[in-house]
């Protein structure tokens, strides 16, 4: 659910890593850090609360802000309806991003009645791909919350992280989607990190990528939108201007500019598939951490970068996607950043 729009502002907030599925592209590890209380987690959508609007009368500038509620599986936080209940209070967009296999009736029917705005449920293929990458029997537990949740009217986006092991079979995603009437496909690239270490030889190389792009970017998807938050893919289906000069981020990687990630023990980080940490909620103001960390500071300087994102004239709107250049620069020894995004095609 990409948000890159210049005053958009999202806050990722991950409740729990615990999850019923065992993924093999899992950017997360096995460590299940100790999560914060409901009480804690109120206090962080109260903060956020209070920020936007003293940015909005001190610049003058209006927000589309939201939430975008996850996990590992954020179902098996039994306090998830509360904290929705506390972002609907404070008017927040609230997106839930799951795998969708704990889904029931009764579940769609409660997250329709709080007027959540959409779910994004991950589909990694057809049946035998999809369950080869997230667990044998993932792929029918998956449709069925899809089905409870189209059901009862709540705006659905699939999602597909695209590896070697899936990357052929995405146009049959393309397929389910649309026979299932979702309103939303949604893809993103291999991040390899966390338990994902493992498929760092499974990443799509730039010509594949590029014509994969191209195929996806070319199709008659009849209603259902193609969304991405890949900031290369964007770059292929609009591309901004030639601007060398210009040294204000305005879109492409939100990493520093329109959101922020909260994990469940508190930490700040630019992204989640980005394992930087700046901050803590327990201790430090989120809106200190924005105007005050160096990591993020780092993130919106054109001259810290390195490779061809340093010299790109579309980094304004684009800068490769920060996750996967520090997972990939990481892999091969130096973790960086700052690096060049390994699989860009858009400069020689």
């Amino acid at each position: 659910m990409p948000l890159n729009n210049p005053f958009e502002f999202f806050v990722q907030l991950h409740l729990t890593e615990r999850c019923n599925l065992r993924c093999k592209h899992c950017y997360q590890s096995e460590k299940r850090p100790q999560e914060m209380s409901l009480s804690e987690i109120t206090a962080v959508i109260a903060e956020t609360s209070d920020m936007l609007r003293d940015w909005e009368e001190t610049y003058n500038l209006s927000f589309t802000s939201s939430f975008n509620v996850t996990g590992g599986e954020p179902f098996l936080r039994r306090d998830l309806f509360a904290v929705l209940e506390k972002l609907k209070e404070n008017a927040f967009d609230t997106y839930i991003l799951t795998n969708g296999t704990l889904v029931t009736m009764d579940i769609a029917a409660a997250l329709s009645a709080l007027e959540v705005e959409g779910v994004q449920i991950s589909i990694e293929g057809p049946k035998d791909i999809h369950d080869a990458i997230r667990g044998t029997g993932s792929f029918s537990a998956s449709l069925k919350g899809i089905r409870h949740l189209l059901d009862a009217g709540i705006e659905l986006t699939l999602n597909t992280t695209l590896s070697e092991m899936n990357a052929p079979y995405f146009m049959d995603v393309v397929k389910l989607a649309s026979s299932l009437g979702a309103q939303r496909l949604g893809f993103s690239r291999l991040v390899p990190s966390g338990c994902g270490k493992k498929m760092l030889n499974t990443m799509l190389k730039e010509e594949v990528l590029k014509d994969l792009y191209t195929e996806i970017f070319s199709l008659n998807t009849n209603g259902l939108h193609i969304t991405t938050g890949d900031p290369i893919a964007e770059q292929l289906r609009d591309p901004a201007d030639d601007d060398a000069n210009n040294p204000t981020p305005s879109g492409g990687c939100a990493a520093g500019v329109s959101g922020l990630t909260v994990l469940p023990d508190g930490t700040v980080t630019p992204c989640r598939r980005l394992p930087v940490p700046i901050g803590n909620v327990k201790k430090d103001s989120l809106r200190e951490i924005w105007a005050s960390s160096e990591t993020l500071k780092a993130l919106r300087d054109k001259n810290s970068y390195q490779g061809k994102c340093g010299e790109c004239k579309k980094w304004h709107a684009c800068r490769g996607c920060r996750a996967i250049a520090f997972a990939y620069s990481q892999a091969n020894g130096k973790a960086d950043y700052l690096a060049e995004d390994p699989q860009c095609f858009l400069v020689n």
